[in-house]
């Protein structure tokens, strides 16, 4: 058996705390199915004193998790600390400029440098890993890069973070409203004290700019993702989003369009028929649309211990087998700066949501303004009339731009008879 792969952890949290136990309990079969043993020789946390369940018999604790980056005993660093900037980042880099491999879960450092650690990475000759960064135990970032490869990829989009999909979820089981729903989640571990990198969609942008440099083969542009989150997102939507066949999901969309690449994160009224509607809980759902596969569906667990150090482990088998591809799927030189869609430029259908007094001609003068942006109405829902008093009126368009519906909400807004702001969720066609 050749030569043992030798690995250090830097960071000791849930993904890293599960990477070392993974290791050390699928020691036999990694190494059969490695070709060599998978060793790992150190692991650097801030406090190196605290007990934290692990064994780490025969391993090197450190406290500077930098020297992990020039260490002449190991090959591989699994940077599993954190954050867009900082030590991550400095370590990514020496640790890449070192010419040792580098494998990491941090979806915010490469939605912001990926680029530039592919092409240090490629000039070392060394490997870029980051399947444990997207999507957690799902095999996606392989499947984009490799399974899917003979593919124009049409589209790909998702359910990327396991936190909001279980409030819409339990939203959508128990009726509660998102800050009850949200709590519950807070103290299930499901969502940080402070949610808002989940809640508001930013940490699904960061895994839609990546999942979209695969398949699209462009450079990362986390910056040119539309990003809304679930805060608005209310118990009677989703009544009426099941009343009218849909479900409602935080779903990351990109796709090339005539006018150049669309990327967008936001509250979606998928169809209930469709694979993606089923996918509950904290669970995560992908799918890449080619146009030799057809549609391609993958599911499961998108965070946690298990599935993301999983992840991580399983970049640690292709480096120790010698697999060397470029990070994101073409040599960082050849990645194109692909022209971006503005939002504005969006085509689709939407369902709006108002609250309106109930008398004569409210319904015409709403009518009216969808009528001067050049929007069809598909249906309509106005409930039990209560004169003089507010009442929801929900109604589906056909398909028009976003530049548009833009515009007739404003118009809308600043009517006499709308009582609150309108509501809008945009509906995906699946």
């Amino acid at each position: 058996m050749s030569r043992s792969l030798r690995i250090a952890v830097a960071g000791l949290g849930t993904v890293g705390g599960g990477t070392v136990e993974l290791l050390r309990a699928n020691r036999e079969l990694l190494a059969a199915r490695a070709g060599r043993p998978l060793e790992l020789v150190a692991v650097a946390v801030r406090d190196t004193a605290r007990n934290r369940g692990l064994d780490l018999s025969g391993v090197r604790v450190e406290s500077d998790a930098l020297g992990l980056a020039t260490a002449p005993d190991v090959d591989v660093v699994c940077e599993l600390i954190g954050g867009s900037d900082g030590v991550a980042l400095e370590l990514a880099r020496r640790a890449l400029a070192s010419g040792k491999h580098l494998v990491t879960a941090n979806k915010a450092m490469l939605a912001h440098h990926g680029v530039e650690l592919a092409r240090l990475a490629e000039s070392r000759g060394a490997a870029l890993g980051f399947e444990a960064a997207v999507a957690g135990g799902i095999p996606i970032v392989a499947a984009l890069r490799e399974g899917l490869a003979a593919n124009r990829i049409r589209r790909v989009y998702g359910i990327l973070n396991g936190t909001c999909n279980y409030i819409l979820t339990q939203m959508r089981a128990t009726g509660r409203d998102f800050a009850e729903v949200l709590r519950e989640a807070q103290a299930l571990g499901y969502a940080e004290a402070d949610p808002a990198l989940d809640v508001d969609g930013i940490d699904a942008a960061h895994k839609l700019a990546l999942l979209a440099s695969l398949a699209f083969g462009g450079v990362p542009r986390f910056d040119a993702v539309h990003v809304e989150g679930i805060r608005h997102v209310a118990p009677i939507d989703i009544a009426f989003a099941e009343e009218l066949g849909y479900r409602i999901k935080l779903l990351a969309v990109a796709r090339l369009t005539p006018v150049g690449l669309e990327q967008r994160v936001h509250p979606t009224m998928v169809p209930a028929n469709a694979p993606i509607a089923a996918v509950e809980g904290v669970f995560n759902g992908i799918v890449a649309e080619g146009d030799a596969v057809g549609t391609a569906v993958f599911e499961g667990r998108g965070a946690g211990r298990g599935p993301t150090s999983s992840a991580v482990v399983a970049d640690l088998l292709d480096i120790a087998r010698g697999k060397r591809l470029p990070a994101f799927g073409v040599p960082a030189e050849q990645l194109v700066e692909h022209p971006l869609a503005p939002m504005a430029a969006h085509q689709g259908r939407y369902y709006i949501r108002l609250l309106v007094v109930d008398r004569p001609g409210v319904l015409a003068e709403i009518a009216s303004v969808l009528r001067d942006q050049g929007i069809s109405i598909e249906s309509l829902i106005q409930r039990a009339r209560d004169p003089g008093r507010g009442v929801p009126i929900v109604l589906t368009s056909h398909e028009t731009t976003e530049a548009a519906m833009s515009a007739a909400l404003g118009a809308i807004r600043n009517l006499p008879s709308v009582l609150e702001p309108p509501r809008m969720i945009r509906i995906e066609e699946l």
